[in-house]
């Protein structure tokens, strides 16, 4: 008997992903809240049931009702009412809560790819960047600016022999003058002036026929 009860709470039955530590840490959750969020992200299909509630989590229905209702006001649940004719039933989503991670995530990469960004410049220009150079890449970042195109400008600037900012905000000023939304766009544009260049140079000026 001692057994079987050992083996029933080692049994890994509940599952508490990753992305809600920092959901719970960020939304202040209290114990109840987490010990229902916990269980209905567990379930397939999540229903308010307060008998089967309280046998696995041992929330009382006071506890659960108050803690569905703070959840729900957080918006990381949200009860649907569905009609199938003359038939309602109430129907759980934890859409706002998966929303609530994904967002999480999104942002944890777009830092990522800012650091790998910043690293980037360090390596090329061979030295720390200054707080103000870090300003001005944010400042490319959060107005939208493909990464690709500041990336190029950056190799553009290298080419020339210049680790300098302002060179390279000049260079991406020119492009945005010139309409270049792709780094496609900057390459073939590049590509057709060096061989207007060639053709230039190729012609035979002496031979007048």
């Amino acid at each position: 008997m001692t057994d079987l009860i050992f083996n029933v709470i080692k049994n890994k039955d509940y599952v508490i992903r990753p992305f809600l530590f920092k959901i719970i840490k960020e939304q202040n959750l209290n114990v109840n809240e987490v010990l229902l969020l916990i269980y209905l992200s567990n379930q397939e299909h999540p229903e308010l049931d307060l008998k089967l509630i309280n046998r696995v989590t041992s929330l009382n229905n006071e506890e659960i009702l108050s803690s569905f209702s703070s959840l729900s006001k957080k918006n990381l649940i949200k009860t649907i009412i569905k009609k199938d004719g003359d038939r309602v039933t109430e129907e759980i989503t934890l859409e706002g809560l998966y929303m609530i991670g994904a967002n999480n995530i999104n942002k944890v990469i777009e830092k990522s790819h800012e650091q790998n960004i910043f690293e980037l410049f360090e390596s090329e220009f061979g030295r720390t960047l200054s707080p103000i150079e870090g300003e001005i890449i944010n400042a490319w970042i959060n107005s939208g600016m493909d990464e690709e195109i500041i990336k190029e400008a950056l190799k553009e600037a290298t080419y020339n022999g210049v680790s300098n900012l302002r060179y390279i905000d000049k260079i991406i000023y020119e492009w945005n003058k010139k309409g270049y939304k792709t780094v496609e766009e900057i390459r073939n544009n590049k590509f057709k002036k060096e061989e207007k260049v060639n053709t230039f140079f190729e012609c035979d000026w002496l031979d007048e026929n």
